[in-house]
Formats: C-alpha cells, sequence, structure tokens
C-alpha cells in the first residue's frame, strides 16, 4: 500500500510539473505575442522615418512621407495585434480553415472550395496595376516583419498545434473575398427556394412567398412595390408533417448609415453616421487608424484619414479625411443568378450554350483536414461552377460577380481615402471593386451622395429573381452597367439620405439593381422618421438615433397577438400573457416581458408556416423565411384565405391556435410559473467570444468580455442578437473630426495581457460617447529605413 501511496504521489507530482511547464509555455506565448509599443523598428526599404503613436486605448496614428510607407506600418500593426484573425479571413475565403481547425469547418470549407477564390486571387494579383502590386507587396513585407518582430507566436496556434504562414500579397485579395462570403450567399438561396416553393404550389406560391417588396419599405424615393396577388389555391400535394416550434432568424441584416446635408447640421458641414452589423467576436473585425502622409519638405499632409481598417487590407474602408465622411451598409441588391444547365442529348458531360454544346470542366483541387489530404474535384461551366440541384432536379451553376476580374479593385479604395467631394468620392465608387455596397458621403461643403459601390450586373431577358436557362442566348448579362447607369442620388429636397439593408429606390432604379435580400424596411423607416422629427443634428443626436429599439415591426404582431389572446381568455397560461403583452412600451429592453412574448410569437408562426408551405427543413440554413416574409404572412393572415391555410394545419385559427401554444410551452419551460422571468434580456445577451472559446473550456475566462443582456433584435436601429450587432459606429463631420463619435466592440488587440485589450468596449455596450479621433499619445514608435 506505501508503494502505491508512494506512486500516486510521484504521478500527482508528475501531473503538477507538466501543468506548470504547460502554463508556462502558454504564458510564453501570450507575453513574447504582445505587440511592440515603443523603441525603434529598422525597417529596410522605407522611403523615410515614419512615427507611430498610439493612445491609451491602442489607437495608433501613423505619420509616414509616403502611402506605401503607411501601408507597410499598417501591415506591421495589424500583424502584431491580430494575424490570427487574419489568417482566418485568408482561409475562410480560400477554403483552408479546416487546415487549421479540423472537421468543425468541413463543411464551410466544401462550399466555398467551389468558387476556387485562391486561384482567383492569384488571377487578380497578375491582372492588376505596378502600382497596385507594389502597394500589396509593401503591405505583405509589412505584415511579415511584425509578425517575425513577435517573440513567441500568437497563442492560438499554441492551441491549434499548428505554426503560421507568411503573409502573401494574393492574401489581401483573399481578405476581400471572406467579405463577399460574410455580406453575400456563396449559393443561390433566393432562387433555389422559390424554385421549391413552384415546384409545391405553382409559381403564384413562389411570388407569394418571395416578394420584392413588403409593407414596411421605406426607400429614399418613397417608391411602392405592388404586392403579388394571393394564388387561387395551392397545388395538391403530399405535404410532411412540420412542428410549430420557436426559431431563432439565421443572422439577419443590420447595418445602417444616414446623413444630413450642412445646413441640418451643427458644423455647418454634411454629417455622416455608419455602423456596420456583423458577426461580433474577441477581437472585433475592424482595427481603427489614422494614417498621415506628409510628403518631406511639406508643411501640410496630402492625407490625414481616420477610420476603420479590415487587418489584411491596408486601406481605410470607413472614416473620414477632413473633405469627406463615408460608411457603408450591404446593399442586398442581386448580384448573382441561378443558370439551369441544359444537357446535350446524347452527349454525356455536355451542356448547351449559345455557341454549341459545351463541355463540363472537371477541375481537380486537393481538400486538407488538419493535414489529411484528398481529390476534389469542382463542376464548372463558362457561366461560373455547378452549385446545387434545385427541386426541379436540374443542375445549377452559379454566375457571380465574384466570379470576376472587376471584383476587387484596390487602386479606388485608396482614390477614396484622398477624395474632396461627394461627387468625387461617388465617381470613384463607380469604378471600385468591393462587395456591392450602399455608400452614404458627406462632404465638408455641405453636400450629401448615395450610390451603389461595385459592379452592378447588366441582366437582359429576365429579372433574376428565378433560375433559367442561358442556353439560347435570350437570357443572361451584358457585362456591368455603366457609371452613368448605376443609380445614385444627390443632394436630395430634403437634405436627408439614409440605408439599413432594404430597398433604396423604386421604379427603373430597382429594376436594375434587382434584388438580392433586402431586409425589410423597419430600420429604415423609424430612422427616416427620427431625421425628419429634428431640423438640427450634432453627433450626439446620430448616436441616439444609433441606440434606438424602437420596433416598428413588432407593433403589428402586439396587437395580433393581443386579439387572439382575448379570443381565448378561458385558458390560464394564455391569460397570463395578456397583461405584459398590452403593455409592452414599443421597445426591444432586456426587461421586457411583452417584447419577448411578441417576438417569439412571430417568429413560430413565420417558421411554421414557411416550413409548411416548403415541407420540411432547409438543407443549408435555419429556416426558408427571408426578410420579406414579415409582408407575405401580414397578408396571410388579414385575409385568412380558406384555401391557402398552411398545410397540415385545419384553419387559420388552428394555425394561430398553435403558435400561442408553442410560445406558452417557451414560457413554462424556461420560467416555469414565474412569468415575470420571462424577460427579452435571459435570451439576448451580447455573445462576444474568442473563436477558440467556444471550444476550449475555460478559454473564456481569459479572453471573452463578460456577458450581459443587450437591449436591441432584428428589426429595430440598434440591431443586436447573441454574437451580432454594430461591428463599428460613429458619427463625424468632415472638418469637424474632433466633434466625432466612435464606438467599437472588443476593442483594438486581439492579445488578452495588451495593456489596452478590450479597451473600448465597455463604452459599446452603454452606448457611452467616445471620441472619433485617437487620444493623448502613450506611446511612441518609430521605423527607420
Amino acid at each position: 500500500m506505501r508503494r502505491i501511496g508512494r506512486v500516486a504521489l510521484w504521478l500527482a507530482a508528475l501531473l503538477v510539473l507538466l501543468a506548470a511547464i504547460a502554463a508556462a509555455i502558454f504564458a510564453w506565448h501570450l507575453y513574447g505575442a504582445r505587440p511592440r509599443l515603443e523603441g525603434e523598428v529598422r525597417a529596410p526599404g522605407l522611403a523615410a522615418p515614419v512615427a507611430i503613436t498610439r493612445d491609451a486605448a491602442g489607437m495608433p496614428t501613423i505619420v509616414a512621407t509616403t502611402r506605401a510607407d503607411a501601408s507597410f506600418a499598417l501591415g506591421y500593426l495589424h500583424a502584431q495585434e491580430r494575424f490570427f484573425e487574419m489568417d482566418g479571413l485568408r482561409r475562410a475565403a480560400a477554403g483552408e480553415l479546416s487546415q487549421l481547425f479540423g472537421p468543425a469547418t468541413e463543411t464551410a470549407d466544401r462550399r466555398v472550395l467551389l468558387h476556387r477564390f485562391r486561384s482567383r486571387a492569384r488571377a487578380l494579383l497578375a491582372q492588376a496595376s505596378p502600382a497596385e502590386r507594389a502597394m500589396l507587396a509593401r503591405y505583405a513585407a509589412g505584415v511579415n516583419r511584425g509578425l517575425g518582430d513577435l517573440s513567441a507566436t500568437p497563442f492560438e496556434y499554441l492551441l491549434l498545434r499548428a505554426e503560421p504562414a507568411r503573409w502573401r500579397p494574393e492574401d489581401t485579395i483573399l481578405a476581400v473575398f471572406a467579405m463577399y462570403i460574410d455580406l453575400q450567399a456563396t449559393l443561390p438561396r433566393i432562387e433555389l427556394f422559390r424554385a421549391r416553393a413552384e415546384r409545391r404550389g405553382g409559381r403564384g406560391l413562389a411570388d407569394l412567398l418571395y416578394p420584392s417588396g413588403t409593407p414596411l419599405d421605406a426607400p429614399i424615393d418613397g417608391s411602392v412595390l405592388p404586392s403579388p396577388p394571393l394564388p387561387a389555391r395551392l397545388v395538391p400535394q403530399r405535404f410532411p408533417a412540420a412542428v410549430a416550434q420557436p426559431a431563432d432568424e439565421a443572422t439577419v441584416p443590420g447595418s445602417n448609415n444616414w446623413a444630413v446635408a450642412g445646413r441640418l447640421s451643427t458644423s455647418g458641414s454634411a454629417l455622416v453616421a455608419n455602423d456596420m452589423h456583423l458577426g461580433i467576436r474577441v477581437p472585433g473585425i475592424w482595427y481603427r487608424a489614422r494614417i498621415v502622409v506628409r510628403p518631406a519638405g511639406a508643411r501640410t499632409p496630402v492625407l490625414d484619414v481616420t477610420g476603420v481598417t479590415l487587418p489584411g487590407n491596408p486601406t481605410v474602408v470607413a472614416g473620414s479625411n477632413g473633405r469627406i465622411a463615408w460608411g457603408f451598409t450591404n446593399s442586398y441588391i442581386d448580384t448573382s443568378d441561378a443558370v439551369v444547365i441544359e444537357p446535350v442529348a446524347g452527349r454525356a458531360g455536355y451542356y448547351r450554350t449559345p455557341g454549341g454544346p459545351q463541355p463540363i470542366r472537371h477541375i481537380a483541387q486537393r481538400f486538407c483536414v488538419k493535414g489529411a489530404c484528398r481529390p476534389f474535384t469542382i463542376d464548372e461551366t463558362i457561366w461560373g461552377p455547378i452549385v446545387a440541384i434545385d427541386a426541379f432536379g436540374r443542375r445549377i451553376a452559379m454566375r457571380w460577380t465574384a466570379h470576376d476580374a472587376g471584383a476587387i479593385r484596390l487602386a479606388p479604395a485608396f482614390a477614396l481615402e484622398r477624395a474632396g467631394s461627394v461627387a468625387a468620392a461617388l465617381a470613384i465608387a463607380h469604378r471600385s471593386g468591393i462587395p456591392q455596397q450602399n455608400l452614404i458621403v458627406g462632404d465638408r461643403a455641405g453636400a450629401i451622395g448615395w450610390t451603389i459601390v461595385g459592379q452592378v450586373p447588366h441582366r437582359f431577358g429576365f429579372d433574376g429573381r428565378d433560375a433559367a436557362s442561358w442556353a439560347d442566348g435570350r437570357r443572361g448579362w451584358r457585362g456591368y452597367l455603366t457609371d452613368a447607369a448605376v443609380p445614385a442620388v444627390i443632394d436630395p429636397a430634403g437634405g436627408r439620405l439614409w440605408t439599413a439593408n432594404a430597398r433604396v429606390v423604386g421604379g427603373a432604379a430597382f429594376a436594375a439593381l434587382g434584388d438580392g435580400g433586402y431586409d425589410t424596411g423597419s430600420r429604415a423607416m423609424r430612422i427616416r422618421d427620427r431625421l425628419f422629427a429634428q431640423s438640427r443634428f450634432g453627433p450626439r443626436d446620430f448616436l441616439s438615433i444609433q441606440l434606438d429599439t424602437t420596433s416598428l415591426r413588432n407593433r403589428w404582431w402586439q396587437q395580433l397577438m393581443l386579439a387572439e389572446l382575448r379570443r381565448r381568455g378561458r385558458d390560464p397560461r394564455l391569460a397570463a400573457m395578456l397583461a405584459p403583452v398590452a403593455g409592452w412600451n414599443g421597445r426591444a429592453e432586456t426587461a421586457s416581458v411583452g417584447y419577448r412574448l411578441i417576438a417569439g410569437f412571430r417568429r413560430t408562426l413565420l417558421a411554421d408556416a414557411y416550413r409548411r408551405y416548403m415541407g420540411g427543413q432547409p438543407p443549408f440554413q435555419a429556416d426558408y423565411t427571408t426578410p420579406a416574409a414579415e409582408g407575405t404572412l401580414r397578408t396571410l393572415i388579414q385575409a385568412r384565405p380558406p384555401a391557402l391555410v398552411p398545410p397540415g394545419r385545419r384553419d387559420w385559427g388552428a394555425f394561430l391556435d398553435a403558435g400561442l401554444r408553442t410560445v406558452a410551452e417557451s414560457v413554462t419551460a424556461d420560467a416555469g410559473d414565474d412569468l415575470d422571468g420571462f424577460t427579452w434580456g435571459a435570451v439576448s445577451p451580447a455573445g462576444v467570444r474568442h473563436p477558440l472559446a467556444r471550444a476550449i473550456p475555460g478559454l473564456g475566462l481569459l479572453t471573452d468580455p463578460a456577458d450581459q443582456p443587450m437591449p436591441g433584435d432584428s428589426g429595430v436601429v440598434r440591431a443586436q442578437a447573441p454574437g451580432f450587432g454594430a461591428s463599428e459606429r460613429f458619427a463625424v463631420s468632415p472638418g469637424h473630426e474632433g466633434e466625432g463619435l466612435f464606438h467599437m466592440p472588443s476593442g483594438q488587440s486581439g492579445n488578452p495581457v495588451s495593456p489596452y485589450y478590450l479597451a473600448g468596449h465597455r463604452d459599446w455596450v452603454e452606448g457611452r460617447a467616445a471620441p472619433f479621433l485617437p487620444g493623448a499619445t502613450k506611446w511612441t514608435l518609430r521605423m527607420v529605413p
């Protein structure tokens, strides 16, 4: 027994020793990967010394004599602070995440590999101008120097048992492709949904379930789209059973931007607000920076721009340069099409094209999961890769703007940093190559403008809503719209512009842009109403709008729920809901029981109706709904046509009964008999976490900010969901940046032992005003040739 005891003690001591060694190695990686804040870096290739100052929150000001030197310095900072994030971006676009993360990302990689973005990035780099290639090379050199100057690799690589690979110029292009993947679908999702709806219920059902407009639309031109007629009946089919259940909406649009003309601002210059909503994690997606370029001997800078940058890219994405301020929201115009591939009878592997039969190309790739590689074959056509088989059994190729030569152009992004007026900015926008965005820009003279940034397909023969054959040449794309044909609005009479991922224009402009899955106009409507409720604005007024949680969308559902609850008052579970639903104050607040009940009722009915109409669960997202489903279900519930009752429900009353019962069951499951505990805050945590914290127990204690309930929801200006929200917020007048405001979750640094880790996060959570410009200098780093 004594011997066994001694062995046990030795084993325990050994385990303690091994744990101490592991902890020491982990600590060495943490502290060794801290960014260099002070001192001098010798960097051959610089044209002149570069000064990098940081404030207490880690925001740098880069002062260089050339933009190329500033790109080198920014690459150095990105690598020192965010290399693991940058690595994730390039891998996400290339379909190479599984090489780092293993099987967990295999499905995502397989879907992306079909688009061959790694080879497209190389092709775009080869086609770039010498000046663009030189700038990318300088940025990559800065990244690799910054990575090399760390004493240890970032801690994530230790945990994943991997080594970081050097940054290549093509990787910057991949980082932009990663934004295409984040902002646009890698499958022609709506066309596939419409095909399924048509297969199950005829074209009328497809038009009903997937319309282009909703009752909440609030475009800047005031246009209204006609509602599709209700079909006379559903085509009889065997519908598999569907179960009513609460459904979390798939990540929904949430970005907002708006501007008022100088005559309406307190500064006399235009005032611009921007909050781009994306998935939120630790660290955040953006990196703040101020870049000043002052040529040798010059008294004034040729560039002084402040804003957010994307680690992996050397340009300022959104911000202000003293003459213009600009911001983006995802446009949701139609940037891709589903092309039906028609086989050639008697010729296996061939398909019809306007130029005659063509063989499907079989492109061999390798797909690697943690070093284990196997073949992966892509079937490609002249229009793009074959990505799906639709409900009619047709093979579908995807024609996508992301595949084309103009998908990414960096020169216009650098030009936008220097633009001096709204007119100049809009002209640059029409030459730009990025995922198609709503650009709102205002200038120091007081002008404001809106347009679409990026290439807009020029369709002929069809409107892009449904999958179609292009084999006979009567449908397709004639390249892209000319600059003059891309819709734009400059200095509207009301002096106000706004976008919120919803339809912005109607008529011929809408027909040219198409519908790629617009959000309802509930956020746009609220922004519009608040902009017209006031005659003068400063940055704090814009911040108040950015934090607005009023839900115009859910007021309709409140009235419906109240009416249905009153009809069923004898059920004590339903009767208990009456008071909180009736007393809801119209806002998505954390303490609100009424809002959670109403939101749950709405989501349950939407998910249940669409699963029943479409037949079961879709293979590649949470449910079959799109934002436009809001208008469809309202129309159906108001009309209650007997022929269109969701299959499997006896009548519309039974459909609504099931929705109410499901909400009541949720209350019982989550709160028991304590309805007061059934608050919105219980299901609305910020959910800001490090990507690895979900898989590695205890890591979040080191990396993640304290979680807490957040006000807001989909459909409100302060769009919020766990792990989703405003990736930045700013409000600024060009030339008056010192008065501007800024928020960003997670802070600048990706290293938990950085002196400014999570700095600024609390301001974002609580909505406290924080300055747009960097504060007083705390650290200075010099780069010398």
